[in-house]
């Protein structure tokens, strides 16, 4: 059997790009649930917490299966990428574009992954501002997907696709653009001019105006 055809001899790139495809599904559920937490669409006792435990945990699911995706390429007697192929965006061969992006995306993953684990010292506004860019992760897992792989315009590699971006699409313009009630409750901060006291609080202190659009 000639060795392009023989399946045997491509295991390492059979093996990566089925690790691939477990990483953007695990991607696109931790991003949608990220979402879903920003948007508030899960709602009941005690589920914003576990969505955000499933959030993390699909998060370092992610993680682990960027890495074996990539670690499976060092067996590839074809490709033979190298440590700095798939660790150095934009260095291998194989189209340097399509897997540039790509590990982009996973160094990106990989960083805000671990931030859960020093959030505390970050403090929860950078954290929040930081995880703004989960969404770049997705996208970028999607353009690698597509542009990388030879099975990249197959009908059930675009059916994933599909599948996975259409509700991350619908929450994430949830969450980029708010709803009227949303921005009527949203609090505003108005600062009073010179000539204007500030009104006290309850112990005698004066305090800023708060106003709601």
């Amino acid at each position: 059997m000639n060795f392009y055809t023989d399946p045997g001899q491509h295991l390492f790139w059979i093996a990566s790009r089925a690790l691939g495809v477990a990483a953007l599904l695990a991607v696109a559920l931790s991003v949608g649930l990220g979402l879903a937490m920003a948007t508030r669409s899960a709602n009941g006792p005690g589920v914003m917490a576990r969505v955000g435990q499933m959030h993390e945990a699909t998060a370092l699911v992610a993680l682990i299966a960027i890495a074996a995706h990539g670690l499976a390429l060092l067996g590839d007697t074809y490709l033979r990428p190298g440590l700095a192929g798939i660790a150095i965006p934009f260095v291998m061969a194989h189209r340097p574009a399509w897997t540039g992006m790509g590990i982009i995306g996973g160094w990106l993953a990989a960083i805000l992954g671990l931030t859960f684990y020093v959030r505390r010292w970050i403090g929860p506004r950078l954290w929040r501002q930081m995880h703004r860019w989960t969404l770049a992760v997705y996208l970028l897992a999607v353009i690698h997907t597509l542009g990388a792989g030879t099975d990249g315009r197959s009908l059930w590699l675009l059916i994933i696709v599909l599948g996975t971006g259409a509700p991350i699409a619908v929450l994430a313009a949830a969450r980029l653009v708010p709803s009227d009630e949303a921005v009527q409750r949203r609090p505003r901060r108005r600062i009073p001019l010179p000539s204007q006291p500030l009104p006290p609080n309850s112990s005698g202190r004066y305090r800023p105006v708060r106003e709601y659009r």
